[in-house]
């Protein structure tokens, strides 16, 4: 069914355009039905999956080389799962009347789909290569939705950097990964030794590959630059992508692999240390922006820190609740800021205010998942918070930095809380702000921020509907040899009786609030600090990215610059530096003399006439004069093919060679003699380029032929021919059975080329006569 479930979102993504061409409104709700079913068979299946039980499903996709399309299903993938159809259901409906008006809804519904489809496989998979293509499918189809927009320059650049700063760390991933593969021995994830990979040599190239995949995906520092300028992005495409999925691949990715590679400090420490510093950056950066989308950009950089931190000290619970927390509010809050900006047209939250009297519905809603976002009881984003600074203040070698790390971090976002869902509805709108609200969010658009916020807060008051099932599942994948016998997150277990973690949420909740409330004093005194960002990683990825365009503008100067002789040296050049240098390994220049002594005196005269026949080419003052010398050497070609055995071979090359003569003598016959264009010196080089390509490949025969062969092609194709081919002539037998692809492929190349100097050759007053009709 796992199978069954991408086929039907792929299948649906290919007919969402059609579906809402037909009708708008009909095609958008169908669309978004498709993964709410999915999303309702999971949730059918999660008690197997929870359970610890699982199942999973392959089939056979490259057996020579032990490579299936394997899925698997446990309480991490379902978890993901579930957030995936739901969530993406949900978003699907709020984006069918956010762009209502936009006369390309039904491709960014297809394309949306088509990512859901992609981040699905990405979790289900088993198979080390099957996650990567999902991977990659994941950063296209994302580039895609970032870049929607794309009659604006921005939409477009900031599609750009995201794809290439994941592509970047895709093939970074691409390498750990099969080198994860060959140090375990498998490819399917479920079975890796973890042992056997610990023990390998190839441990930390794996780790640091597989890390910098991770970061890159999720936006850890120095990699976060890339998600707050992806909110160019149409706001479903944030709450979905952003918050809740996309950027959750790389601690998905973590979280996986976390029983395979956890325990050596290049993994902990690293996932320790660089989410720190991420959990803190993004959570000061978040309270420097005044756009509401861009303050909630940088606070999902803030969480996704706090999650790889919270795996690398290896706080499984903590970090699956909190996870689940982030889906929830921040998903929630994206969609209100998109319908707050299409309403109002405004983006800073301090020109929005009294805005409860408008819309209370989308109001509550905020209000609630801003409030789970600051940590408030009884909600499941003050569970969360609660056990980020337990896991920080229980870890014995990080209890320091961790705590204090996570009480910075919750104030700020605390701050970015009240100023994103509660500045907007509470407070009066700043002197001099005009706000117009056009129209009210319809149905579709509150549906989900609604179900989120409620979701938040039944997670709070009874977690154990959801909440600590889906958490225990995750904990159990994420470390299965130390599963907690039960998981509670009860928000009154946590509250009382107070410990110091009771004391520091508070602490926290009252900072950010203070900064909240004297934010301009707050943005004057950080000023300095704000402004060091642009010495950071964003300028380092503007500065390579200019970088790399003046290197290729200057090498397209010199490689591609018009001139077919300097296109033929580059070609002939390259190709003997790589043959040449695989020759220094392998020829023995001691067979030289064996080589030439099989010779027979026939065969050295056809090689003398077929060198002089070369050499004359090179020597003659007219084209036509040149043909005659060429048609010369194919025509030696042709006797040495019939000595051979190959009398079928020589006809063919006899035959071409007399068509072609004829057709360069009728073609050439007018054109005039040769003159010299080049200097003496490029001449030489010329000469010095074709001596050394022809002394190469000759060296590259002898290399061949002095040789032997472990196995013959030519065998198979003699005694398969007649019982597999059909036919009697072997050479025949090639090209239109074993080679058949190559042969049509051939065909195709033949053809158009045809219809190209047909088009070229037709008399011009044919084109006329066309167009006029």
């Amino acid at each position: 069914m796992t199978a069954a479930s991408l086929s039907i979102l792929l299948i649906t993504a290919a007919l969402a355009p059609a579906l809402c061409r037909l009708s708008r409104r009909v095609g958008s709700l169908v669309v978004a039905a498709v993964p709410l079913a999915l999303g309702g068979w999971f949730m059918a299946v999660a008690g197997d999956a929870l359970s610890g039980s699982g199942f999973a499903e392959t089939w056979t996709w490259l057996p020579e080389l032990g490579i299936d399309l394997a899925f698997r299903v446990d309480g991490l993938a379902i978890t993901f799962a579930l957030l995936i159809c739901l969530i993406g259901s949900g978003v699907l409906l709020y984006a069918s009347s956010y762009l209502s008006d936009n006369p390309r809804l039904g491709s960014f519904m297809g394309v949306l789909t088509a990512f859901m489809a992609a981040m699905l496989g990405l979790v289900l998979a088993d198979n080390l290569l099957l996650l990567f293509v999902f991977w990659e499918l994941t950063s296209i189809t994302s580039f895609l939705l970032i870049g929607f927009d794309h009659e604006r320059e921005r939409a477009r650049w900031a599609s750009v950097q995201a794809l290439l700063t994941t592509g970047l760390g895709g093939l970074a991933l691409l390498a750990g990964l099969i080198m994860l593969g060959l140090a375990g021995g498998t490819w399917t994830i479920s079975e890796l030794d973890a042992a056997r990979v610990l023990e390998s040599d190839l441990y930390t190239p794996i780790a640091v590959l597989v890390l910098l995949g991770a970061f890159t995906k999720s936006a850890i520092f120095p990699f976060h630059y890339w998600l707050p300028n992806a909110m160019e992005a149409p706001s479903p495409v944030s709450a979905l992508l952003h918050s809740a999925t996309m950027v959750k691949a790389g601690v998905y990715l973590v979280a996986r692999l976390n029983p395979t590679m956890a325990g050596p400090l290049v993994w902990d420490e690293s996932l320790a240390i660089l989410g720190g510093v991420t959990m803190v950056l993004g959570a000061f950066l978040a309270t420097r922006q005044d756009q509401l989308k861009r303050i909630l950009a940088y606070s999902t950089v803030s969480s996704l820190g706090t999650l790889m931190m919270l795996l690398g000290l290896g706080a499984a619970k903590a970090a699956a609740t909190y996870l689940l927390a982030h889906a929830i509010f921040k998903g929630c809050l994206f969609l209100v800021a998109g319908s707050l900006t299409k309403a109002t047209g405004e983006k800073d939250p301090d020109r929005l205010g009294g805005l409860m009297s408008r819309d209370p519905v989308l109001g509550g809603a905020a209000i609630f998942a801003a409030l789970s976002m600051a940590g408030m009881f009884p909600l499941i984003g003050f569970v969360g918070k609660e056990l980020v600074i337990k896991a920080g203040l229980s870890h014995p070698e990080w209890a320091t930095f961790a705590t204090v790390g996570v009480v910075v971090a919750g104030a700020l976002t605390v701050m970015a809380a009240l100023l994103v869902g509660v500045r907007p509805f509470m407070l009066a709108p700043a002197s001099g702000s005009d706000l117009e609200w056009r129209a009210a969010p319809g149905w579709r658009q509150l549906t989900l921020p609604v179900a989120l916020a409620a979701v938040g807060i039944v997670a709070g008051l009874a977690p154990g509907l959801y909440a600590e099932p889906l958490v225990g599942g995750m904990v159990a994948s994420i470390t299965p040899s130390s599963v907690p016998a039960e998981i509670r997150l009860r928000w009154f277990e946590l509250l009382w009786p107070p410990s110091t973690a009771t004391f520091l949420s508070v602490a926290a909740l009252g900072i950010g609030t203070a900064l909240f409330a004297w934010r301009r004093l707050y943005r004057v005194a950080t000023g300095p600090v704000a402004r060091l960002e642009i010495l950071g990683p964003a300028r380092a990825y503007d500065g390579v990215l200019a970088g790399v365009t003046w290197i290729a503008a200057r090498q397209t100067r010199i490689v591609q610059n018009g001139s077919l002789q300097t296109y033929v040296r580059v070609m002939l050049l390259v190709v003997t530096v790589v043959v040449g240098l695989a020759l220094s390994r392998s020829l023995d220049l001691d067979l030289l003399p064996d080589v030439a002594g099989d010779a027979t005196a026939l065969e050295g005269m056809l090689i003398l006439a077929l060198c002089g026949a070369a050499l004359a080419a090179v020597m003659q003052k007219t084209a036509l004069a040149t043909v005659a010398c060429l048609s010369g050497v194919g025509f030696v070609l042709a006797i040495l093919f019939a000595m051979y055995g190959a009398p079928d071979l020589a006809m063919t090359q006899f035959s071409v060679e007399t068509l072609l003569l004829i057709i360069f003598v009728l073609v050439l016959f007018h054109l005039p003699k040769y003159s010299n264009l080049t200097s003496r010196a490029f001449r030489l080089l010329d000469i010095g380029v074709a001596g050394v390509f022809g002394i190469t490949f000759g060296l590259f025969v002898v290399a061949v032929l002095a040789g032997e062969p472990t196995s013959s092609v030519a065998e198979f194709h003699a005694e398969n021919a007649v019982p597999g081919g059909f036919g009697r002539n072997i050479v025949n037998v090639i090209l239109v059975d074993f080679r058949a692809m190559d042969t049509l492929g051939e065909i195709f190349v033949i053809g158009v080329a045809g219809i190209g100097v047909y088009t070229m050759l037709r008399p011009r007053g044919t084109w006329r006569k066309e167009a006029a009709s």
